[in-house]
């Protein structure tokens, strides 16, 4: 008999959202998980509405305190399983600290929370009780993005010397906030965003294709967060040189105003032996460039081991792909396969046994808490005159 489904609530997602969107399409992937409940607004009044006139049935909470309450008081089997966060930045921390208190496991969109002080609490509210806690970096769930990894950090491209992490958009580039557009409103306004609307809304991102693909952490930095757009309060250009944990370096470079970029995050790792190259509006290709030979491009779906680059490829990396080659994965598919991820360890949590949650096949919590130390350093070095600052 298969397994019942993992029962997902709702945090935020109310009222035209975005991200809830995705989210929910991939917690539906598989059969295997579905959401069952929702706090789907900050007013109680539009939440129990919103949820009324969801498209299929959900149990409405007029507020998230109330959903951790109730479902916290419910029988495993009966009550939420997992809780999916997709409200605006400030209002991270506090529901998924109630849940983690609570027992519930969280997954969180990006960043973690608003402060580093928070981001250090919630760590170790998880460390303490040992419960799944995963972070919505969305790319990391594209296969090439795995494949990355396995490349890089098997030593076929010899030692890193440089990465180029990017990631650039050009939806900002005027006063959007100005025009209604809810998703420029809460972005650009400190209370709600945090320190750094560019850098912690998709330079975050670009740090995170980093970290995954390399293994490496950024050490110290030197950061520029500029506001091209006048009268924003916010950053919407942001540069970050950093010195990496094995001496190596690297650029995150995030800007909202390059007007003609949509969703343009991309990666170059330079090593020694070699470079690879991985575009996520192009996810289904990966490129690898060696010395005096033709550039090697490789596509999801049709990759084999040892073919006189790649040795033997890990059983579960090769076992991930869904489709066949020549049908295009993308930004669902990426979702699900970290709601997927999620839900593996949620059971064991649930069971009882032993569970990895380690950032190897989404972001944790301490991934989480990385991303708001390095735009806490990025802050720190832009305020200070773009001096040298340790993370």
């Amino acid at each position: 008999m298969s397994p019942r489904p993992l029962n997902v609530g709702l945090i935020g997602g109310g009222a035209g959202a975005f991200i809830v969107q995705p989210h929910q399409r991939a917690i539906h992937f598989d059969g295997t998980r579905r959401v069952v409940a929702a706090a789907l607004h900050p007013d109680p009044q539009v939440a129990m509405r919103e949820a009324e006139n969801w498209p299929y049935p959900i149990r409405g909470y007029p507020s998230y305190d109330q959903m951790i309450a109730a479902e916290a008081a419910k029988p495993v089997g009966e009550r939420v399983d997992y809780v999916l966060i997709v409200t605006p930045n400030h209002v991270h921390f506090d529901p998924a600290v109630k849940c983690v208190q609570a027992g519930i496991p969280v997954f969180c969109e990006k960043p973690l929370t608003v402060t580093l002080e928070q981001a250090d609490q919630l760590v170790a509210e998880v460390r303490q009780r040992r419960i799944p806690f995963g972070v919505a970096y969305t790319y990391l769930g594209h296969w090439t993005s795995r494949l990355s990894r396995f490349i890089v950090r098997s030593g076929l491209l010899g030692e890193v010397r440089w990465v180029d992490a990017y990631y650039l958009q050009g939806w900002l580039a005027d006063r959007a906030e100005d025009r209604g557009v809810a998703q420029a409103q809460w972005r650009v306004d400190p209370k709600q965003a945090g320190a750094s609307c560019c850098g912690g809304d998709i330079g975050t991102h670009a740090l995170m294709q980093l970290r995954y693909v390399t293994g490496l952490e950024v050490r110290r930095l030197r950061a520029h967060l500029e506001t091209f757009v006048p009268g924003r309060r916010l950053d919407d250009h942001f540069t970050a040189y950093c010195e990496l944990s094995n001496g190596g370096r690297a650029l995150v470079r995030a800007s909202q105003i390059a007007i003609g970029h949509k969703n343009d995050l991309g990666l170059e790792v330079n090593g020694t032996k070699g470079s690879l190259v991985w575009v996520q509006e192009e996810p289904e290709k990966l490129i690898v460039r060696l010395p005096s030979q033709p550039d090697r491009v490789y596509w999801r779906g049709a990759v084999a081991a040892n073919d006189g680059f790649l040795g033997e490829l890990p059983a579960e990396l090769m076992a991930e792909p869904n489709i066949p080659s020549g049908h295009p994965e993308a930004f669902h598919d990426a979702f699900a396969r970290l709601h997927r991820c999620f839900e593996r360890d949620v059971r064991a949590y649930l069971d009882g046994k032993p569970f990895n949650c380690d950032g190897t096949r989404y972001a944790n919590v301490e991934d989480g808490r990385a991303g708001m130390a390095f735009i806490a350093a990025a802050v720190k070095s832009h305020q200070q005159g773009n001096v040298w600052v340790e993370l």
